[in-house]
């Protein structure tokens, strides 16, 4: 198995997971540019007050085609999966 594949094994959205890419809601960004997620959406999320999210985007042709949410324990999961070997190999 790949390093790469096997990284991406534990991931929600990992290309081959079994999962599914869906539009759950429809929100509005306020004047101060704020928004909120609705409450069915952070429960089945599991996102509590004062969870940090790192918000991730996606660029094409220079422009922003798609922002995604990861809570940040997650994504410090992720990291150390996808460093952790590298780091290893360095020392």
């Amino acid at each position: 198995m790949t390093r790469k594949k096997k990284a991406l094994e534990g991931a929600c959205c990992a290309p081959d997971a079994k999962g599914a890419c869906r539009v759950d809601s429809i929100i509005t960004v306020d004047e101060r540019g704020q928004t909120v997620l609705p409450k069915e959406l952070r429960e089945r999320a599991g996102i509590k007050p004062g969870d940090k999210l790192a918000v991730a985007s996606w660029e094409k042709d220079g422009k922003i085609c798609c922002i995604t949410l990861i809570k940040v324990e997650d994504l410090v999961e992720i990291i150390k999966d996808r460093l952790g070997p590298i780091m290893k190999e360095m020392l």
